[in-house]
């Protein structure tokens, strides 16, 4: 009879869902505080979170590359479909609805996982030399990247594609470009950037001219007050007035970070912020347990700095330091799809550490046999 050794255990990294558990709950306390319907939805997703970890984490990735190859076409497949079949919200054309079932999804979430994986093959398989990737091999994996930043800035998505961009060569700039390459890129961003620029939505335009010219919108004030009224050891439940009265809009998944704040006060926020710089360091310390590994390399470099980009906007637009590009903060904001794609990834990576030495999963020193 089949089975695993408990040996497996032993490359388990039990250190990220210490530092992810506590977030996770801290976001179900605040969301059912506010909402307890949202509150019991919360459940349901971490419910299947927890059995989407299982199912992702028991999957060799390494040894299926024509898994990785086609989970990234299809999920590119599936923008292309959005142009076409997508539902349109708020003037926005992003979610596709599967048949029968009357469920939407949004590709450019699965497009995230699908786009590390592909770029954690593609490096894996030519690996940066001394001084970097030189031109012709830096064009070859910016394709892969840019392919799908366009698709999903047509839906319009901005914030999503500019995370999927940033994420991307924030991971070719870790992992070894050359410096010419570089500096030649910033000067050609720097030269188009009024182009790029003529060429945004209106309501694009819109919001990045209030956000320089003008003071911060109803949202965002509100957001502020919640936060400043918070004082250093927050509110109980029924003085934490921005919520209570519905002052602060959206308050259990853009904008939960100032209801959280005026929760928990300023000692509450050190306290978050103490998690989340955990979790990002503790995720890019994972691409230094085997430095000759570059698709565990690849795939933490880019988990990290999804975190660090989701999390540091998400708050820095709450206090007026960023426009609101509906970018949720990571493991916390209510939603589902944002969720699970997180929960993919962190089981991507205990992946990779569980089955670095063997990724044949009937291999004597991972399997037991019965009589």
């Amino acid at each position: 009879m089949f089975g695993f050794n408990r040996k497996i255990l032993a490359y388990f990294d039990f250190t990220l869902p210490l530092l992810i558990v506590p977030i996770i709950l801290l976001s179900w306390y605040l969301i059912n505080e506010n909402n307890v319907f949202l509150g019991n939805k919360v459940l349901i997703y971490i419910f299947v979170g927890l059995l989407v970890f299982v199912v992702v984490f028991l999957i060799p990735v390494q040894k299926i590359s024509w898994l990785i190859i086609g989970f990234y076409w299809i999920n590119i497949l599936l923008l292309v479909a959005v142009e076409f079949f997508g539902d349109t919200r708020l003037g926005a054309q992003r979610w596709l609805e599967i048949p029968f079932v009357h469920f939407t999804f949004q590709p450019s979430e699965t497009m995230k996982p699908a786009l590390i994986l592909m770029m954690a093959y593609l490096i894996n398989k030519n690996p940066p030399k001394r001084n970097g990737y030189k031109l012709l091999d830096f064009l070859k994996l910016s394709f892969f990247v840019l392919l799908p930043f366009v698709l999903v800035l047509k839906q319009p998505d901005l914030g999503t594609a500019l995370v999927l961009l940033l994420m991307s060569f924030g991971m070719l700039f870790l992992i070894g470009v050359n410096y010419k390459i570089w500096l030649t890129l910033f000067a050609g961003v720097m030269f188009l950037s009024p182009i790029l620029y003529a060429n945004l939505h209106d309501y694009q335009k819109k919001r990045i001219m209030d956000f320089v010219l003008k003071d911060p919108d109803y949202q965002v004030k509100q957001s502020i007050i919640a936060i400043g009224s918070g004082g250093a050891y927050g509110k109980e439940k029924e003085e934490a007035t921005q919520v209570a009265y519905k002052f602060l809009p959206i308050a259990t998944s853009d904008f939960i970070f100032p209801y959280f704040a005026e929760r928990f006060g300023f000692v509450g926020i050190i306290g978050l912020f103490i998690l989340y710089g955990a979790l990002i360091f503790h995720i890019f310390s994972m691409s230094k347990v085997d430095e000759k590994d570059y698709f565990l390399k690849v795939v933490s470099y880019c988990v990290g700095l999804l975190v660090f980009i989701y999390s540091g906007v998400n708050i820095a637009m709450t206090i007026g330091l960023a426009p609101v590009v509906g970018i949720p903060l990571p493991l916390f904001s209510y939603g589902g799809s944002s969720f699970i794609t997180f929960i993919i990834l962190f089981a991507i990576l205990e992946n990779l550490l569980a089955f670095r030495y063997k990724f044949v999963y009937n291999h004597n020193s991972f399997s037991k046999r019965g009589p």
